[in-house]
Formats: C-alpha cells, sequence, structure tokens
C-alpha cells in the first residue's frame, strides 16, 4: 500500500488506476493541486478539510470599514495641518481694523493676503497694498482687542486675524532708491512723476496734507525699504508721521507679511486689489537704467560668445568629416 500512495503522489500511474478511469481520481487532491497548498495533505496522501469548512471560506474577507465617527478625528487632524501649512507658506485672512484705506477697504472688511511670492524673492512694488509687521510702535495707544477662545482658535489655523500680532495695512507709494515729496496739497511725485490717484484716493482728500507734523515732505527711500500712505491721506497715521521713529518712517521690507490680494468678506465687497495705472507711467522707474547698466556687461559678453560657440561646433564638425 505505501508503494501505491507513493506512486499517486509523485504523478505516474500507479495499480490504482488499472481497471478505473483517470477522471474517477479523488476531486479533493485536484482542488489541493489548484490551490497551490499542500497544508490539506496527511503522509498516507489523504486529505483533510480545511479549518473553517465551508467553500465559501476561500474567498478572500472583505477589510471592515472604519465608521464615519472613527475617521472624523483624522479628516479634522488632516484640515488643520492643511490649515496650519497654508497659513503659514500661502494666504492668511487679516481683518481692517480702521477707516485710514478708505474707500479701497472700510473697517471690518477681511482681506486675503498672498503670503507665498515673498518666499521666492518677491518684493513689494509700488501701488500694492501690503500688510507688516508694526515697524516701530506706530499702533502706540490703539485698543487691543480681547478675542474669546473660539477666535483664538481660528486665528490659531488663520481664518481670522490674530489679536496678538501688531500688523498694520498701507499702500506702498515709493521702493528702495525712490524719492518721494509732498507740496501744498499735491500731487503726490515719486521720482519727479505726479501721481493721478483719483481711482483710490477717498473722495473729499486731497493727495497731501497741509500741516507741520509730517504732511509736507521729501525722502529719499533707502533699499530694503518702502514707503506706504493710506488711502484715507487725512485719517492715515502712516510714514509721514512716523518720521521721528527708528527707521524714519520706512518699512523694512523684512517687516511686510505679504500683498492683500483679494477682499474676501463681506460678499457684496468682494474684488481684488490691483496695481493702479499710475504707478506704471513711463519714467517713474528711476531703477530701470541702473538695471540696464547692470546687465549689460553681461548680456554684451553673450552676444559674443554665441558666435565663437557656434563657429567652434562646426569647426568641430568639419573635422570630423574628413
Amino acid at each position: 500500500m505505501g508503494d501505491v500512495a507513493v506512486g499517486a503522489r509523485s504523478g505516474h500511474d500507479g495499480e490504482e488506476h488499472r481497471g478505473r478511469p483517470v477522471e474517477a481520481a479523488d476531486p479533493a487532491a485536484d482542488s489541493a493541486v489548484t490551490s497551490g497548498s499542500d497544508s490539506g495533505a496527511t503522509e498516507d496522501g489523504r486529505t483533510t478539510e480545511a479549518k473553517g469548512g465551508g467553500s465559501g471560506d476561500s474567498a478572500p474577507r472583505v477589510k471592515k470599514q472604519r465608521s464615519f465617527w472613527k475617521e472624523l478625528p483624522i479628516l479634522i487632524g488632516i484640515a488643520l495641518v492643511l490649515a496650519l501649512l497654508i497659513k503659514t507658506f500661502l494666504v492668511q485672512a487679516f481683518s481692517i481694523p480702521s477707516d485710514s484705506m478708505q474707500n479701497t477697504l472700510q473697517e471690518g472688511d477681511r482681506v486675503l493676503v498672498d503670503k507665498l511670492t515673498p518666499w521666492f524673492g518677491s518684493e513689494p512694488e509700488r501701488g500694492e497694498v501690503v500688510v507688516f509687521h508694526d515697524p516701530d510702535n506706530w499702533l502706540a495707544g490703539e485698543p487691543t482687542a480681547d478675542p474669546n477662545a473660539v477666535q483664538t482658535f481660528l486665528s490659531w489655523i488663520g481664518l481670522m486675524p490674530s489679536a496678538e500680532e501688531k500688523d498694520l495695512i498701507k499702500r506702498v507709494i515709493g521702493v528702495g532708491g525712490d524719492t518721494v515729496s509732498c507740496e501744498g496739497t499735491g500731487p503726490l511725485k515719486v521720482n519727479g512723476k505726479a501721481l493721478s490717484e483719483s481711482s483710490y484716493v477717498y473722495p473729499g482728500n486731497t493727495p497731501c496734507s497741509q500741516d507741520d507734523q509730517g504732511g509736507q515732505f521729501t525722502v529719499k527711500v533707502p533699499k530694503g525699504y518702502i514707503w506706504v500712505m493710506g488711502d484715507h491721506r487725512q485719517n492715515s497715521r502712516d510714514s509721514r508721521y512716523n518720521q521721528s521713529d527708528k527707521h524714519h518712517g520706512m518699512v523694512p521690507v523684512d517687516d511686510v507679511v505679504g500683498r492683500a490680494i483679494v477682499k474676501a468678506w463681506p460678499i457684496n465687497r468682494w474684488g481684488t486689489l490691483p496695481e493702479p495705472d499710475t504707478f506704471s507711467q513711463a519714467g517713474i522707474n528711476q531703477s530701470s537704467a541702473s538695471a540696464a547698466l547692470s546687465v549689460a556687461p553681461q548680456g554684451i559678453a553673450l552676444v559674443g560668445v554665441v558666435p565663437v560657440a557656434l563657429w567652434r561646433r562646426r569647426k568641430i564638425a568639419a573635422e570630423r568629416t574628413r
């Protein structure tokens, strides 16, 4: 009998096939072969029944899906991480605390500030509305908000401005290298070019303020700084009225949080904050000449190098064909 079992397991025709067709082989043995597992075979060639019984157990078990309430904390955690990343690197919401930017911005408006482009070396440009940290106690005497727990949490994830951050919002008038001046009631001049500001200065205001507190001025903006002013000229404590601070009224570029790009709330005031056309007028950008001079040597060198490189490539190709 042992020889018979060995012959059956080795695949040879043994004595057990004599007198009966091959099709009569044990079906359990066939299933063991096709399943790719020998765990069901015993030493004497007989098969044993798989644990668990029925043939339905051979199908893979479907993994039980988590309930919604178990997944909810994970989803909330992912949302918080994304909100913090967006607040830190992309966009942050800020609330307008005063009327110094009327009518462009009203007190209580919510604006979205682009915080991404400064990470790539972008600096503020003339005409942009920017949010910046208080350079040198400009907000002295201003009331400090006392937020509740919900407001503190929302400000932490970037859905509301933080009450602890001393930030201001103004329009950039001059950048490093510019000369900005106000004489009489205006117009305001940048590098000798008069600005047409009727599209954003508060109706009824004059571009320049006639007072002895700083409304009349001529300043040269150092590199790495900006000169800012509010659109409500007669109701804005901006660079003009902080010329006695350590930066002489200038705002360090490093203190700029980002550019305000959208009025997001209330819905009926939704809109973008584009750069006014008056800042694009010809001749206002004095730094373009120096930039052209700094690029000129490299440009001349490139013009000289390209023909030489092409000549060398042709010479090498001709030598290879010989």
